[in-house]
């Protein structure tokens, strides 16, 4: 009662300030002192004085929100210091469904005004290139060029380095794939070290010799294991310009599918090892393997305070485009930037490959006769059946002078006379030979052409970062600079063909098993790596922070402290949950929440008894759900039962329950369950804890509901047809079905990377039909299809705020039985989408796409590592995702999704074999449907989308799930648990603490006392609704104060810096309060006290 009476008053207090505020701005508008002074003299234009009064109450309105805000953390900080008050228990309608009563503390929906301008875009210039705009202008014909098929003729005249000479760099490489073929250890020991060893030797033999290295990860092995001299000798090469670490990545990543928290996280891992170990700080990024290409990545690349990067696997019809217009190298820029602070100068490959027969010019077949590699006699030589000719003083003339009708005509495609020629390929230099054979040769040819002043060529071995400063002082820029009259570009290079139209879309979605392992894995991380800096204690003792007296508690690594809510057998299985053994003393469940919100959710335990009791911290009993836990459509495990309940635990912190043996009849409430046979003669388990109907064959369409909406299923298929919100009476069309894509009959078949589909999806047909259970219970409902290849279970939680506002969607895959199939999921609407559809790149920032009816049906795939979605005027349905799949809307109102492959050919991509190792395999989304608000009109631009707010945390709660962790049995009684709260207030809601890593110290293996803070400040649409949502969310401007963010520790040192620390931003500041801009990621280096 007491809480219920200060809550009453603290919401009577805030409403009354409103009020008076409101009062107060049109008193002081009516009555404004500086209209009086002029006496009663009005300007002459009735425009500019409503423009000064909006202009003042827009100042008072910001000034509302802040003081609303600070009665509104007064109100959360009362209520959360207060004992909580007793369980609410659910109770059951007479129209059949549950009621969870509302909890008595209020939310806030509370967003800043100026917070809502960003996504309304229209600030600064449009850039000449948006590759929206190039893609649907472009023809995408494949028209034989010649010699370089994929382009044209490119023509010169000798005179035209008469006043500029040609300079050109060639920088010899070797791409070594960190796990392909073989495995990361093979690779290591077969090939890479000794292309490590022999640069060592090899580049010391003549200090004209560069080489460049991108794999960070290899090269920190491969360190682990070479003498102090060589080392040294390492440093010397990097210090005088030999040798440049490009991009300085653990890995050079993937940038489809990848998530951005593991693109920044590889990256500072390598930048931090190469600072260490070599002083070296990369300047030039370098990714020529990647199979398509983000903006995401250029971002991050220059918060690093890299200048300069080059890219080559894209499109062949837009380099070919890029090639005729000079645009090959730009300046790329992010699309809501508008003032440049992006920008990125970038090289574009012009030709098919990075190999040595298609870097030096548009003829492959001249080309590869200067791959001195291929000489007769070694294992490899040139498909053009024209090899390779050692250099000698009789043929260097003619030699030099093919090479150089080469270099002439690419120089034609760039804007400079400064060009850019790799020497290399995947896992080359390493044996000795094939670096004196390129380095000798070569050379020989540099000589030559550098000794003829009349050909107006200087030819030299280089670094990438050579090369780009060159350009820069022949155009007379600073690095990083844009050179005069070089094109501004925005937008991605996705989706990538190589030739024809194979379209390497295929591997958005290959391996779903692994992707999926891959998203929970980035979860663990991210989650120890928190715990750790904030008490820097040992990375598998979260228990410690749940100890309520530590002196009694001494850690032993042979047993355990806590266990996990879930286990593998092995890295290919699905993981298996934990089953808590109930007795009569307590059994205790540490959760964690990733999060840097607080959040309502409800948990599901495993227990050994439908009998339980579940406790708070406090020792208040807490109502439950109590469900059957099922191995199959119609069996029940033995002796195993599944305990749900609703659980509110704070951002980034810990939580305890307690578990006992015993019956709390109006607390333990059972969930119903209906199973529909549809005519199968199946058996189903029963247990007298649950009320079981089974129907035979029923086919009736039927509903779930809860405080939000009513969601409609098919009764033949099981699967959803479509959502009514309460407050309206007009349902949305949301029915999904299942598709099969069959693979082509010619030659060229789909594989690992490669979609080339028979035509398009024909529907799923199942060899009996479904069986469908469906549970009803107080804090979820769920309905269960259960199909020959998947089942899908739709859930939908009755609780308010983020849980309850979309539907948990999650589909258990197994196509082993398949040949040279596909399973899709489509989402059909009545949303008028147009042919627009937008998907995320990264989950960082959202592309705009567009269906092209000219390109084939595979090329109109992209990829979706957290959410794709569709608008129209009123209504916006987002698919979240859990792991990086492919996606596409083919039809207006339509996704599709594609679940799992089986292929089983290769598709002569350089993999050799095809994909037949599928696993079961679970993928998890959540379905979101927003209204527009009234007189919110869709007004981004062609090239900008922004989630909302409630899109973005439904997102992250989804990807970083409540982790549970029950504590292992003990003998005697030990200490007691409480709840850890890291964070003394939530983050802004459109705050996201990225990443929160203890740095490495100087000294091998043991951390530093700084701390890597990296936030990022997401870009949010408000016009799609935001009443009575039911959970907390406030924006501030931008502004953190981080000095009072962590409970009981104190910032001490606080410094921003580079993404990755590399480069202090600013000195160190006695400030701890921190602005960070729409969309940016900022990091700091910080040290707790």
């Amino acid at each position: 009662m007491k809480l219920k009476k200060q809550v009453t008053v603290c919401g009577a207090a805030i409403f009354c300030v409103a009020v008076f505020s409101l009062y107060l701005m049109l008193d002081r508008v009516q009555h404004d002192p500086a209209r009086h002074q002029n006496g009663g003299n009005f300007p002459r234009s009735q425009i500019s004085v409503l423009q000064n009064r909006i202009e003042q109450l827009e100042q008072l309105l910001e000034e509302n929100h802040e003081i609303i805000s600070h009665i509104k953390d007064s109100v959360l900080e009362l209520t959360a210091n207060v004992e909580g008050p007793p369980a609410l228990v659910p109770y059951y309608v007479a129209n059949g469904s549950w009621v969870v009563p509302p909890e008595p503390r209020p939310s806030f929906f509370s967003i800043s005004p100026q917070d809502c301008q960003f996504a309304l875009g229209g600030r600064g210039q449009k850039p000449e290139l948006q590759m929206l705009t190039v893609s649907e202008e472009l023809p995408f014909d494949n028209v034989d060029g010649g010699v370089w098929k994929q382009g044209f003729d490119i023509s010169y005249s000798p005179r035209d380095w008469d006043t500029e000479s040609l300079q050109v760099f060639v920088v010899p490489h070797s791409h070594n794939d960190p796990g392909w073929l073989k495995t990361f250890d093979k690779y290591y020991t077969e090939q890479t070290q000794h292309i490590l060893n022999n640069m060592v030797s090899k580049l010391q033999e003549d200090p004209r010799r560069r080489f460049i290295w991108a794999e960070v990860s290899f090269f920190a092995k491969w360190w682990d294991n070479i003498s102090a001299q060589k080392r040294a000798a390492v440093r010397r090469l990097v210090g005088n310009g030999q040798l440049e670490i490009a991009t300085g990545g653990w890995v050079m990543p993937d940038e489809a599918n990848s998530h951005y928290f593991a693109l920044i996280d590889q990256l500072i891992e390598g930048h931090q090892w190469l600072e260490k170990n070599l002083g070296a700080t990369p300047r030039s990024g370098w990714a020529v393997d990647p199979f398509g290409y983000s903006p995401t990545m250029p971002y991050l690349l220059r918060r690093a305070n890299l200048t300069s990067m080059l890219i080559q696997r894209v499109h062949y019809a837009i380099k070919k485009h890029f090639a005729a217009s000079h645009s090959l190298e730009f300046m790329w820029r992010q699309t809501w930037d508008s003032d440049a602070s992006t920008d990125i100068f970038c090289h574009m490959m012009p030709f098919y490959s990075y190999d040595v027969p298609h870097t030096c010019g548009p003829d492959p077949k001249i080309c590869c006769q200067f791959d001195f590699k291929r000489l007769p006699g070694g294992r490899i030589s040139c498909p053009w059946k024209v090899p390779p000719r050692a250099i000698t003083e009789a043929n260097v003339a003619e030699r030099a002078g093919l090479l150089l009708d080469q270099y002439r005509k690419k120089s034609r495609l760039f804007r400079s006379n400064v060009l850019l020629v790799p020497l290399g390929d995947d896992f080359r230099y390493d044996k000795p030979q094939e670096w004196d054979a390129q380095f000798f040769n070569y050379q020989r040819l540099f000589d030559f052409l550098n000794s003829k002043p009349d050909l107006h060529v200087q030819a030299q071995f280089g670094t990438l970062s050579d090369y780009f400063d060159a350009l820069y002082k022949r155009t007379g820029v600073e690095p990083g600079a844009r050179p005069p009259g070089f094109p501004v570009l925005s937008g991605d290079f996705f989706s990538y063909a190589d030739r024809e139209d194979h379209y390497w879309t295929g591997y958005y979605t290959s391996r779903p098993f692994y992707k999926n392992l891959d998203r929970v894995l980035e979860a663990h991380l991210r989650l120890l790596r928190s715990l750790v800096s904030l008490k820097q204690v040992i990375i598998n003792a979260a228990h410690y922070l749940v100890l309520g007296d530590k002196k009694t508690y001494h850690f032993d690594p042979e047993v355990p402290f806590l266990q996990m809510d879930d286990t593998r057998l092995n890295h290919d299985a699905l993981p298996e949950r934990t089953v808590i053994q109930l007795e009569s003393s307590p059994r205790y469940v540490v959760l964690f929440n990733p999060l840097e919100q607080e959040r309502l959710s409800v948990v599901s335990l495993l227990v050994s008894s439908p009998r339980v009791r579940v406790l708070s911290e406090e020792g208040q009993p807490l109502a439950v759900q109590i469900s059957a836990h099922w191995s199959s459509a119609t069996d029940m495990v033995p002796d195993v039962y599944q305990v749900s309940l609703p659980v509110r635990l704070p951002a980034l912190g810990l939580g305890v329950l307690q578990l006992q043996q015993g019956l709390d009849g109006p607390r333990t409430l059972p969930s119903s369950v209906r199973v529909y046979l549809h005519g199968r003669p199946l058996s189903v388990s029963r247990n007298e804890a649950f009320p079981l109907r089974v129907i035979d064959s029923g086919t009736s369409d039927f509903a779930l509901s809860n405080r939000y909406m009513q969601v409609w299923f098919s009764g033949l298929t099981g699967l959803l047809k479509s959502v009514r919100r309460v407050d309206e009476e007009q349902e949305q069309r949301v029915d999904m079905e299942f598709l099969v894509y069959g693979t082509r009959s010619s030659k060229d078949k789909s594989g690992a990377y490669l979609f080339l589909p028979d035509g398009e999806a024909k529907p799923y047909v199942p060899r009996d039909p479904p069986v469908l259970r469906v549970t009803e219970g107080p804090f979820f409902s769920e309905v269960v299809a259960c199909y020959e290849h998947v089942h899908q279970v739709v859930r939908l939680y009755n609780l308010p705020g983020v849980e309850g506002l979309s539907l948990d969607v999650s589909s258990l895959v197994d196509i082993r039985d398949y040949v040279n199939k596909e399973l899709a999921l489509r989402i059909r609407t009545d949303i008028d989408s147009q042919g627009a559809f937008f998907t995320d790149l990264n989950g960082f920032q959202v592309q705009p796409r567009r269906y092209l009816k000219k390109l084939p049906l595979q090329a109109n795939f992209y990829p979706m590592p957290v959410m794709a979605y569709l608008q129209d005027a009123q209504n916006r349905l987002t698919l979240h995702t859990a792991q990086a799949l492919g996606v596409s809307s083919l039809h207006n109102g339509q996704l599709e999704v594609i679940l799992d492959r089986r292929l089983m050919q290769d598709d002569n991509r350089g993999l050799g074999q095809g994909l037949k190792d599928n696993k079961r395999t679970c993928n998890h989304f959540r379905l979101l449907l927003e209204r527009r608000t009234l007189g919110r009109e869709v007004r981004e631009g062609p090239s900008t989308s922004y989630p909302s707010l409630l899109s973005h945390l439904t997102s992250m709660y989804l990807n970083t799930p409540v982790l549970a962790l029950p504590v292992a049995r003990r003998q005697a009684p030990g200490p007691a648990l409480r709840s850890f709260h890291p964070l003394a207030s939530s983050l802004p809601c459109d705050f996201h603490l990225l990443n929160l890593r203890t740095l490495q110290a100087e000294e091998d293996g043991l951390p530093s006392a700084e701390t890597a803070l990296l936030l990022h400040r997401k870009g949010f649409d408000c016009g799609l609704e935001a009443k009575n949502l039911g959970f907390n969310c406030t924006t501030s401007q931008g502004k953190v104060a981080l000095g009072s963010l962590f409970h009981g520790l104190d910032v001490v040192f606080l410094q921003p810096t580079s993404l990755t620390l590399l480069y202090p931003l600013a000195s160190p500041s006695n400030s701890t309060d921190v602005y960070v801009e729409p969309m940016e990621i900022a990091t700091f280096r910080l040290r707790l006290g």
